[in-house]
């Protein structure tokens, strides 16, 4: 879809009239490019980085109704998150994935047991359905023996979901794109055009890789930007309205800290919810909550060691059997949050994640949110740009995600569960993926799910500009295995610089900017941007 000479034929067309320009790459903008498409409108996603970049394939990989929200008494919240979770569960079968959850009590626990009891069954209720139970001491060490037996009562089993989010994020660009939209990574909006009274018109668009630039118009503009929304709106002299919040995560081994169902926590420090999952072959850790220093926004967000320090003490509580340690960690990530400020000096995990949608002159922006709910923001910001449209889109229709998966005979050298894998992740592009593998690719890279001609495929039609893209959003090597996948950079090298067309010194290139992003904002001891470390929020 995106092969070698898609930018060149892209920007040839970004001179014509557009029905609407939609600003970032993330899940939000893409379920809104997605939307737009199923509706014919024609639409350009313009994103000035990777496609999911940011937030966006730096979740902790939930697709959830927020049970965590029950405790405020977010009851809406959770109602919606619950049902959008259900619906993808349906709609996206092999790629949102059901996963349970065991929720531990403990005897010097803060919440009491029958708050936990009463919690889960109201987090069915708002769906509704009837799919949790309480188990006992016993059953509950008998499906995780590394947990802490020191005071454990019993625990309530419910159910969540767990995704890719950057598989999703892909997903919905290619079937966007399949249905006539336009999607385009590494375009950095320099400026908003506005006509004679005032309003947004289109944008004034950078390509980053050539320095190339063009005005783009259309009838409506989308800001999604997500924790940098502010940074367009700032062109209107709009004031600033989001917090950017910073959540961090750590990634070990399945051989390491085995689990088969999803762990909740409280931490016993101070009583926040966090959650221990089994993902893609890994188990992760996450999440925290923290306000984002400015000074960092140069470079990636990152885990720090207080964070670090944190995750673990939550881990070392609830799991002393593992004896995990801070050498056992194989990666961290971290995402910025774009939470809407509100009154006071609210700690960032009692701000709302509620979405909204704001019309500035034009410029319509829709953000907070969580990824669970992408399509019901991308319903509001069409809703918002209905008049301006001068069109009415049927939004109260729910369009179905993505087109029936196809039927394929597997190969004989690839595992049926491989084959769930791919389809999961590729939909109908699956038989192109398999078509291109190469003797042995369907074989799988140590320690993972993914196959090598997943990593071939990637690179040819991904909309690859940087190796980071390949193997830290596209196949997710940078944060499944150890040293960021780079003890199997030669067999890497053999696929993707021959698919990418890149000359030696490229490469080179190309690697090093790789190896410096790892270690500075993935490694088991990220460097960062600075030496200044924020405190957790008490």
């Amino acid at each position: 879809m995106w092969e070698i000479g898609w930018r060149e034929q892209l920007w040839t067309k970004l001179d014509q009239p557009w029905d609407l320009i939609v600003i970032g790459g993330g899940i939000t903008g893409a379920g809104v490019l997605h939307e737009a498409s199923l509706r014919g409108l024609h639409a350009l996603l313009l994103e000035a980085s990777d496609f999911a970049f940011g937030t966006s394939s730096r979740s902790s990989k939930l697709i959830h109704g927020g049970i965590r929200y029950l405790r405020e008494r977010l009851f809406n919240v959770t109602r919606e998150m619950a049902r959008e979770r259900e619906w993808l569960l349906r709609a996206a079968p092999h790629l949102v994935k059901r996963l349970p959850f065991l929720w531990s009590h403990y005897a010097d626990a803060k919440t009491r047991a029958w708050q936990f009891a009463i919690g889960v069954v109201l987090y069915d209720l708002v769906v509704p359905k009837w799919d949790h139970r309480r188990l006992s001491s016993r059953e509950v060490l008998g499906r995780c023996p590394l947990l802490r037996t020191e005071g454990l009562q019993a625990a309530q089993r419910y159910i969540d979901a767990s995704v890719d989010d950057s598989a999703l994020v892909l997903r919905l660009l290619r079937a966007a794109v399949a249905d006539g939209a336009s999607a385009l990574n590494y375009a950095s909006v320099e400026s908003l055009l506005r006509s004679v009274d005032g309003q947004v018109r289109g944008v004034r668009v950078r390509d980053l890789p050539t320095g190339r630039e063009a005005e783009v118009k259309a009838k409506v503009v989308i800001n999604a930007a997500g924790p940098w929304s502010d940074d367009l709106r700032a062109q209107l002299n709009a004031p600033a309205r989001l917090r950017k919040c910073r959540g961090s995560h750590l990634v070990f081994s399945r051989e390491r800290l085995p689990l088969n169902e999803a762990l909740s926590l409280l931490h016993p420090r101070d009583n926040r919810a966090m959650f221990i999952i089994p993902w893609e072959g890994t188990t992760i850790i996450g999440t925290t909550d923290i306000d984002h220093p400015r000074e960092w926004e140069a470079g990636e967000p990152f885990a720090t060691q207080p964070e670090i320090e944190y995750m673990l003490e939550g881990l070392q509580y609830l799991v002393p059997g593992a004896g995990i340690q801070a050498e056992d960690i194989i990666s961290t990530f971290a995402g910025l949050r774009p939470l809407v400020r509100s009154p006071g000096s609210a700690l960032p995990s009692q701000v709302s994640r509620r979405a909204v949608v704001w019309d500035e002159s034009g410029l319509i922006t829709i953000t907070g949110g969580k990824l669970t709910i992408f399509r019901i923001m991308a319903v509001k910001a069409l809703q918002a740009a209905e008049a301006r449209l001068g069109r009415e889109l049927n939004l109260r229709r729910r369009s179905p995600v993505f087109e029936p998966l196809p039927e394929i005979e597997p190969p004989v050298d690839l595992p049926p569960e491989t084959l769930t894998y791919l389809l999961g992740r590729y939909g109908s592009q699956t038989p192109a993926l398999l078509t291109s593998a190469r003797a042995e690719e369907l074989t799988l890279i140590p320690a993972t799910l993914n196959p090598w001609a997943e990593l071939r495929y990637a690179a040819r039609a991904g909309g690859i500009q940087h190796l980071d893209d390949l193997l830290l959003r596209r196949v997710r090597l940078g944060i499944l295995l150890p040293r960021g996948g780079l003890d199997h950079i030669q067999r890497i090298r053999a696929i993707a610089q021959v698919e990418l067309g890149w000359d030696d010194d490229r490469w080179q290139a190309e690697l090093d900017r790789y190896r410096d992003i790892w270690q500075r904002y993935y490694s088991p001891a990220p460097l960062g941007v600075a030496e200044y470390v924020p405190q957790l929020e008490s």
